[in-house]
């Protein structure tokens, strides 16, 4: 089973950039993505991927163009859960959950704390909150994988100006110290384990033209179970892949 995940900001303009020619390329049998910016009422057939075997389930925010996740499946699954079932994060489209056998995957586009107090602290609380439902299943004796944006580079190798970006959300000390909290609770940061001292990152300012120096940060993760490390047959981050300010990362499981 290969899992992908994928900040496309915006599926409807990622569709413009060979979006369909990357997912190809991609081969997944479940495909997470964050951001799409969009509602179901503005689906096309071009966007369900129809023709490449997949089944697209949405989970949209009330907010119009604005997060909002999505999940491309080609396999059978047990069921697709829309939301962490706590309205005051479900409203903005952030978390969905596929179920097979005994795995819980979670798709999640996590807040980004940089607009004041008020949304860092939102952030903290969503945190915190998901943290506890992935303890929970653990402890229900599922196997946990949590993909998608974390909105949180954990050490100083996973961003490329760890110095100047110390009072920068999404690598302040409080969250760092909460992806910290995520693995001292039974969990592995499974590409990080496996590539200790690689320099490599998932996301970069637009703005700046960070991508074409390089300039960026490693917020898109896939964080494991612990005792599932001997399943995992690869993990990747295919940074070059474009079409978004971020690029897909994947996990295959064995068998």
């Amino acid at each position: 089973m290969k899992i992908v995940s994928w900040n496309v900001n915006g599926l409807r303009a990622i569709m413009k950039k060979g979006f369909e020619e990357s997912v190809k390329a991609l081969d997944a049998d479940i495909l997470f993505i964050q951001e799409t910016k969009m509602q179901e009422d503005q689906l096309t057939e071009e966007i369900l991927l129809k023709e490449l075997g997949y089944t697209l389930t949405m989970h949209s925010g009330i907010r119009k163009g604005y997060s909002s996740v999505a999940v491309y499946t080609r396999i059978p699954v047990d069921a697709i859960v829309k939301g962490s079932g706590l309205d005051v994060y479900d409203v903005e489209g952030r978390v969905l959950e596929v179920r097979v056998g005994e795995y819980v995957i979670f798709g999640i586009y996590f807040p980004n704390g940089g607009s004041g107090e008020e949304r860092l602290a939102y952030k903290m609380r969503f945190y915190e909150d998901l943290l506890a439902r992935f303890v929970q299943e653990k402890a229900a004796g599922k196997k946990v994988i949590i993909t998608g944006d974390f909105n949180v580079a954990h050490e100083e190798i996973d961003l490329a100006n760890p110095e100047s970006n110390q009072k920068t959300s999404g690598f302040l000390p409080i969250e760092r110290a909460w992806f910290t909290k995520l693995l001292a609770s039974g969990f592995v940061d499974i590409y990080r384990q496996r590539n200790p001292e690689e320099v490599i990152y998932t996301y970069w300012d637009q703005r700046f033209r960070a991508r074409d120096r390089n300039m960026g940060w490693r917020i898109d993760y896939f964080v494991l179970s612990e005792g599932m490390e001997d399943e995992v047959e690869d993990v990747r981050i295919y940074n070059e892949l474009f079409g978004s300010d971020h690029c897909p990362l994947s996990l295959t499981l064995k068998g």
